[in-house]
């Protein structure tokens, strides 16, 4: 390593004042390079449901093993990097990314959720991604969502007069205690994680209406701008459509909205019980 120094004269100083200069490398020291320090790593395993209609075999979970740092935060992040980069066969659904769609709903890790709202667990465990329980399988994590979808279009789930509003081209008035009673329910998105996740729906799937389908009739029967609450409660007063449920409470856990299903089918009860619907 050299030293350079140079005198510099000032009208203050005098001029033997000696001022040194930063140090430099020499030319051989300046080639020498050490070893890169190693990149950060966190591998992770994901054990995906993979079954292919084309091919009937015996379904199987597949194992993906990658680097996180190399993937966002969400399981959806995952599968859309293991699609991309890994296995292009692999078959899911999604559309918003911001959990209002419900297209990802599936069970991950055991429990029903959306897989771009549940973050991908720290820790060499596993992540098991497999598909909404107790439905038909059309391919890997996609299922079959045909009967959930009519058992919401049986709720009839729109607005119903039977006369028209108080001024004939304006909104119906309503308070905001009426409003109010409304929260919890109206937040609902066809995602099915609910329905999926309670045993009375398994045994009774084409009977039961199931979690989903009840928590958005009880928000119409609740609205006070609606005037088929009568009829509407008459609809599925029915042993398998309403008393299916037995307040097991695994729809209030699954629901990735934060929603209570079971409370509203109790309202739907007492509601029944009090002549009151």
């Amino acid at each position: 390593m050299n030293m350079t120094s140079r005198f510099l004269p000032s009208a203050e100083a005098p001029s033997s004042l000696l001022v040194v200069d930063r140090p430099y490398a020499t030319e051989t020291e300046a080639q020498k390079v050490g070893p890169k320090a190693a990149a950060p790593t966190n591998m992770k395993t994901f054990q995906i449901y993979r079954w292919i209609p084309d091919n009937p075999t015996i379904p199987q979970l597949h194992d993906y093993k990658f680097d996180l740092i190399e993937c966002g935060p969400m399981v959806l992040d995952s599968l859309i990097k293991i699609k991309n980069e890994i296995d292009p066969s692999l078959t899911f659904r999604r559309s918003c990314h911001e959990g209002i769609c419900g297209s990802c709903a599936m069970n991950i890790n055991g429990c029903n959720g959306l897989a771009c709202l549940t973050k991908i667990e720290s820790g060499p465990s596993k992540t098991i991604i497999t598909h909404l329980p107790d439905m038909f399988m059309i391919k890997d994590l996609v299922v079959d969502m045909t009967n959930f979808y009519n058992q919401n279009k049986s709720i009839e789930a729109w607005l119903k007069r039977k006369n028209p509003p108080p001024t004939v081209g304006k909104e119906i008035p309503q308070s905001k205690k009426d409003r109010a009673k409304l929260d919890g329910m109206y937040e609902r998105i066809l995602c099915a994680c609910c329905s999926t996740s309670c045993p009375s729906y398994w045994w009774n799937p084409e009977s039961y209406l199931g979690p989903a389908a009840l928590l958005h009739a009880d928000r119409w029967i609740s609205d006070s701008c609606d005037e088929y609450t009568k009829e509407r409660s008459e609809a599925i007063n029915d042993v398998f459509k309403l008393s299916r449920c037995h307040t097991i409470l695994n729809c209030a856990r699954a629901c990735p909205k934060g929603l209570n299903p079971g409370k509203q089918i109790i309202h739907i009860k007492q509601l029944q019980l009090t002549g009151a619907a």
